[in-house]
C-alpha cells in the first residue's frame, strides 16, 4: 500500500492515502444537528395557544382595587385604569396601569408571557413606588382561563424575607377579568383584589 509523506513543520508524517479527508470528519451529522438545533430554538421562540389565551387582556380596562390590610377586616376601595398591548411580534403582555395606593397616585408596569421551553407563564411587575421587581410563574386551568402564579419577595414595612405571594388571574369574559393576590406571611390571606371591566 502506497503512503505519502508530508512536512507540517514538526517532522515527516505518513499518511495512509485511502484515509484522506476533504472537510472535517462527520461535518454532515454536525449540520443536521446544528440545523435540529435551530428548528427547536425556533419553535420554542414562536407565540402558542397559551399566548392566544392572553389575548383577551389586551385593550384598556377600568379597575375597581380592594386591598386588605388586616385579614377579615374591610378592604380599602380604590379606583384605576389600565392599558395592555402586545410587544416583541406578539411574545409578551405590556400592561400599564394607573391608581393609587396608601392614598397616594402611582403608576405600575407589568409584563406577562408563556415560556414554551418551560411550560409556565410568567410576570414581571415594576412600579414607581418600589426600587425591587417582583418576579413570578405558574400554571394555567380551565383552559388557561384561571392562571395561578407564585413569586417570593422581602417586604420593607415588616422586614420579613422570601415571602411567599400567590396571583390568581381569572379570566370571566372578554370584558371582564380579576386579579386576586395571597399573602403568604398572612396564611395565604387574600390582600388584593382588582377587577377588571372593558372601557
Amino acid at each position: 500500500m502506497r503512503h505519502d509523506t508530508e512536512d507540517g513543520g514538526g517532522g515527516p508524517a505518513v499518511l495512509n492515502r485511502g484515509e484522506r479527508r476533504t472537510g472535517p470528519v462527520g461535518s454532515a451529522g454536525s449540520d443536521a444537528q446544528q440545523q435540529e438545533m435551530f428548528r427547536k430554538m425556533e419553535e420554542a421562540g414562536t407565540p402558542g395557544p397559551a399566548h392566544k389565551a392572553l389575548e383577551a387582556l389586551v385593550g384598556s380596562w377600568k379597575a375597581e382595587v380592594k386591598c386588605w390590610h388586616e385579614p377579615g377586616g374591610s378592604p380599602q376601595v380604590s379606583q384605576g385604569t389600565a392599558k395592555a398591548r402586545w410587544i416583541l411580534n406578539g411574545r409578551f403582555l405590556e400592561e400599564e396601569f394607573h391608581g393609587d395606593m396608601m392614598g397616594k397616585p402611582f403608576s405600575g408596569i407589568s409584563l406577562m408571557g408563556y415560556d414554551n421551553t418551560k411550560q409556565k407563564f410568567q410576570s414581571l411587575w415594576i412600579s414607581d413606588m418600589q426600587t425591587s421587581m417582583f418576579m413570578s410563574e405558574g400554571k394555567g386551568d380551565a383552559g388557561n382561563k384561571v392562571l395561578t402564579l407564585e413569586g417570593r419577595t422581602d417586604c420593607p414595612g415588616t422586614g420579613q424575607k422570601d415571602v411567599l405571594m400567590r396571583s390568581v388571574l381569572r379570566l370571566l369574559s372578554p370584558e371582564k377579568h380579576v386579579f386576586e393576590m395571597y399573602d403568604g406571611s398572612k396564611n395565604n390571606a387574600k390582600t388584593m383584589e382588582i377587577t377588571y371591566t372593558r372601557s
